[in-house]
C-alpha cells in the first residue's frame, strides 16, 4: 500500500505494484481522468502532474516514488476554476481539440511557480516537452504571458 496526498487529500493505493505508473493509479484507481495518456513514454506531456510542486510525467513515475509525497493533478489546480492560467486559457482561446490542455496547463503552472514573469525564451524552454497536435503554441504562449500579468 502506498500513501500520498492527492490534491490536498490523503489517499491510499492498495494492491498495486510499486512500479505501477502514477498515471494509471490516478486515472483507473482513483478515477480522476483529467490527466491524459498520450504516448506512454514521457515524451508528449499530456500526462503532466506535479509532485511536490514539480512537473513530472505521470506515465513514467512509478507509484513507489510518490510515497508520502504531494501530487497535484489538473482537478486540484482547477478545483474552483479561478486559477489565473485557466482564465488565461479561456481568454486566449487556447484549446482546439483540448486533449493536451491538462498537461500544458500543469507544465505552465510549474513554470509560473518558479518564474513568475517568464520571458518568451523561458516559456519555450519550459513548454518544449509538451506537444500540441493542433499547433496552438502561439496561443499557449500568450496565455502564459496573460496569467503572469504581462498581457
Amino acid at each position: 500500500m502506498t500513501k500520498f496526498q492527492l490534491n490536498g487529500k490523503p489517499v491510499e493505493a492498495k494492491g498495486l505494484a510499486d512500479d505501477a505508473p502514477l498515471l494509471w493509479v490516478i486515472r483507473e484507481h482513483l478515477k480522476l481522468t483529467g490527466t491524459k495518456f498520450g504516448c506512454g513514454r514521457g515524451l508528449c506531456g499530456a500526462c503532466t502532474v506535479h509532485v511536490n510542486g514539480e512537473a513530472v510525467r505521470s506515465c513514467q513515475t512509478p507509484l513507489a516514488s510518490i510515497a508520502d509525497q504531494e501530487v497535484l493533478t489538473i482537478e486540484g489546480l482547477a478545483a474552483n476554476g479561478e486559477h489565473p492560467l485557466l482564465k488565461a486559457w479561456v481568454a486566449e482561446q487556447v484549446p482546439q481539440c483540448g486533449y493536451c490542455q491538462a498537461g500544458q496547463i500543469m507544465q505552465a503552472a510549474s513554470l509560473l511557480a518558479q518564474t513568475p514573469h517568464p520571458t518568451d525564451d523561458d516559456i519555450v524552454a519550459a513548454m518544449d516537452g509538451n506537444l500540441c497536435r493542433c499547433g496552438t503554441y502561439p496561443r499557449i504562449k500568450r496565455a502564459i504571458k496573460r496569467a503572469s500579468g504581462q498581457v
